[in-house]
Order: C-alpha cells, then sequence, then structure tokens
C-alpha cells in the first residue's frame, strides 16, 4: 500500500469515529450530536414532526415541552426519571409540587416514543426525546436553535423528594434559586438566560397570588410588582378561588420566543416572584436582565449555551440506565 493510501485510509478513520473522538465530556459520561445517524437516522425527523403537530394544535405545548426537559434534569440529572408513572417500588415525580402544576405534555413524547418504535425498536431513548422536543419547540416558538448532544439513557427510578426540593419555586430568593442552579453545575449567566424560557407559556393564579395581596405575609401586595399590571391580574386571580385560571407569563409576545421577557422585569412586570428577583435581589443577574433586554441576539445565543449545559447534566450512558419501550415504565 502506498504512503498516499495509508494517508487517506487514516483520515477515513478518523472521520469515522469522529463523533466518539469530539464528543460533549459530561460527569456522567460523553454525548455527541451523530449518535443516532447509523442506528436510527431518521430520528430526529420523526421528533421533529410530532412537535410540529403537536404545537400547531395547541401554541402553549412549545412551552410545556421545553418545560419538560428543564424539570426533568434539575432531579436526577437528564435520564426521563420525570416521565415514569408510579408503579411497584416507583413513586412518580408527577405528583410533586413543582409538577403537579406545571409539568404537562406527557402524551406528545409517549406519541414520538410510538413513532420512534415502529422506525428503530429499542433504539432512542426517553432522556434524548426530551432533549430534542426542546429544542424544537423552542425553534418553532420562534427562538435559537442549537445542535443537541445525544446518547443519554432512561433511568430506572424516580426521585419525589428530589423532584420537590432541587426545582425552583415561584416563590424562592433570587440566592435560593440561584443555589439550586449551581447545585446542576449551572452558573448565574445559566441561571438568566434559561429563565427566559418565560418568554413563551402560562403560569396558575395560584403561583403568584402572594405577589398581589400577601407577598411578605402582612397582608401587604408585593411593592416590586407595577400596580397598574397588578390591577390587571386581580380581576382574574382573586384573595380565593381561581387558583387554576392561566395566564401569559410574557403579556406582550406570549407564544413568541423574544426577549420581551427581560423588558417586562425591567418595567416589575415580570408574572412570578421568582422571574423579579433577578432584577430586584441581584445587581448582576439585573446587568444580565438589560443586556438581553437590549440585544435579542445576544439573549438567543446564550439560552442555546446554557440549554446544552443544562442538557448535560449527569446523563446516564454506556451500559447505566436502559432504552425504555414506553417512556412511562421501566422495561419488565
Amino acid at each position: 500500500m502506498s504512503s498516499k493510501s495509508i494517508n487517506l485510509f487514516v483520515i477515513l478513520a478518523v472521520l469515522a469515529f469522529a463523533p466518539l473522538c469530539f464528543c460533549h465530556k459530561t460527569n456522567g459520561g460523553c454525548l455527541y450530536p451523530q449518535f443516532y445517524d447509523r442506528s436510527c437516522p431518521r430520528a430526529k425527523e420523526i421528533v421533529k414532526s410530532v412537535v410540529a403537530k403537536a404545537v400547531a394544535r395547541e401554541p402553549r405545548m412549545a412551552a410545556s415541552l421545553l418545560r419538560l426537559h428543564f424539570h426533568d434534569c434539575f432531579v436526577k440529572g437528564c435520564d426521563a426519571s420525570l416521565l415514569l408513572d408510579s408503579s411497584g417500588s416507583i413513586v412518580t415525580e408527577k405528583i410533586s409540587n413543582p409538577k403537579r402544576n406545571s409539568a404537562r405534555g406527557f402524551e406528545v413524547i409517549d406519541a414520538i416514543k410510538s413513532a420512534l418504535e415502529k422506525v428503530c425498536p429499542h433504539t432512542v431513548s426517553c432522556a434524548d426525546i426530551l432533549a430534542l422536543a426542546a429544542r424544537d419547540s423552542t425553534v418553532l416558538a420562534g427562538g435559537p436553535s442549537w445542535v443537541v448532544p445525544m446518547g443519554r439513557r432512561d433511568s430506572r427510578s424516580a426521585s419525589l423528594s428530589g423532584s420537590n426540593n432541587n426545582i425552583p419555586a415561584p416563590n424562592n430568593t433570587f440566592q435560593t434559586i440561584l443555589t439550586k442552579f449551581k447545585q446542576q453545575g449551572l452558573d448565574i449567566v445559566d441561571l438568566v438566560a434559561l429563565s427566559g424560557s418565560h418568554t413563551i407559556g402560562n403560569s396558575r393564579c395560584v403561583s403568584f397570588r402572594q405577589r398581589l395581596y400577601n407577598q411578605s405575609g402582612n397582608s401587604q401586595p408585593d411593592r416590586t410588582l407595577d400596580q397598574s399590571y397588578a390591577a390587571r391580574l386581580r380581576t382574574r386571580c382573586p384573595r380565593s378561588g381561581g387558583d387554576q385560571n392561566l395566564f401569559f407569563l410574557d403579556f406582550v409576545t406570549p407564544t413568541k420566543f423574544d426577549n420581551n421577557y427581560f423588558k417586562n422585569l425591567l418595567s416589575f412586570k415580570g408574572l412570578l416572584n421568582s422571574d423579579e428577583v433577578l432584577v430586584t435581589q441581584s445587581k448582576a443577574s439585573r446587568e444580565l436582565v438589560k443586556k438581553y433586554a437590549a440585544n435579542n441576539n445576544l439573549f438567543f445565543e446564550q439560552f442555546a449555551k446554557s440549554m446544552v449545559k443544562m442538557g448535560n447534566i449527569s446523563p446516564l450512558t454506556g451500559s447505566r440506565g436502559e432504552i425504555r419501550k414506553q417512556c412511562r415504565k421501566i422495561n419488565s
């Protein structure tokens, strides 16, 4: 074999194994975008198609699917533990306080999994489905795209306590929220950028009522909330009743993924206390809010980076976990 042929052979060999060489290193293993290129080449296309149909039927679903990925990753890592129903020794995370009020879209994940199982059985993990659906939902709402590293496997257990303790709550202080992000290896830049996902979606009256009537336990409203905005909210969020009434997280462009969320915060019109504290309780986060409010492209760029970083939280890889046949239950 000539030296030229040998060099060509070496180059082809390197390219063939490039996904393995240039993967996203995580504390749980190795993820890379080309993971299903051979085993299920239509995987990304199938996920995108089902998500597109779901969002066309209900625009709100884009925010719901994006949120599922976040709620999954923050508990036991990005391992689809969130999707498990109660069964045997498993107590579902779906009944936790944070998820009972905001986690939805499970039937869309089921539909994606069913479609994938028909084309490439027992191949694509539910955890990777969540990551892809979050990206596709963001794009469909007008937001940024990013390359999704894949290769996650599915957990065989859930954590109800982790779900209750790890997910930031609507009434948390800034420091509490930041601590919960740092516990996942995320920093203040990730916190502010990922909070920008509240540019789409809804929240229930019960999640912010205290801001309208009893913010500090003294029967007084939250003075950091614009009072004209608060008055509008009170019309459908009374002192009692109406707990499940829905309100846009971004009342300006509620179904469009953009930086109006940050502009609202600077006008003291953030719906949740956990939104407004980014401006009122931290100088560093307030400066980031100002930057993203002034530059939509900067927000999009950082959001994409932070989503990839979040998607790398403690994945199960290699021989750990399993590839579930159904996302709601472990394999028998």
